[in-house]
């Protein structure tokens, strides 16, 4: 399983179709993971399209996750926060690890910049999977 898999994991329900595959890192078009173009149209299908899920609210299900736990962490727009807020190892090598996953073709020796974009390429991801995310966020 993938980090972005294990995100997903965490944020969306176990019955959500962002958890039907374990290779999250790709979607198709509006498609949720798993689902091709082709697929996607097809009516006999045992994943169900986004469109026919209901979004679930990130920012409700992470503000509950933060206040469940006590802790206070800036998760809407750091990568390192969000991932310790999902109890994951938000260590360098591991958001590397994320990075060549969503295929960051930047340097990732520059932190900052490798984070920033981490931060919204994971966000922008979640929307594609059936997630409600902020309109800030996903940018």
């Amino acid at each position: 399983m993938g980090l972005l898999s294990t995100i997903f994991s965490k944020i969306f329900p176990a019955s959500h179709p962002a958890n039907a595959t374990s290779d999250n890192a790709t979607t198709v078009g509006a498609a949720p993971v798993g689902i091709s173009e082709t697929s996607a149209a097809a009516p006999a299908s045992s994943t169900v399209p986004t469109a026919a899920v209901a979004p679930v609210d990130i920012e409700a299900v992470l503000t509950a996750m933060a206040r469940e736990q006590g802790v206070q962490l800036n998760w809407r727009t750091s990568i390192v926060d969000l991932m310790k807020l999902l109890g994951m190892d938000s260590s360098l090598q591991a958001r590397k690890q994320l990075a060549q996953e969503l295929h960051f073709t930047g340097d990732s020796s520059d932190s900052a910049t490798m984070n920033i974009w981490l931060h919204h390429e994971v966000m922008n991801k979640v929307a594609a999977n059936g997630g409600k995310v902020p309109a800030d966020m996903t940018a």
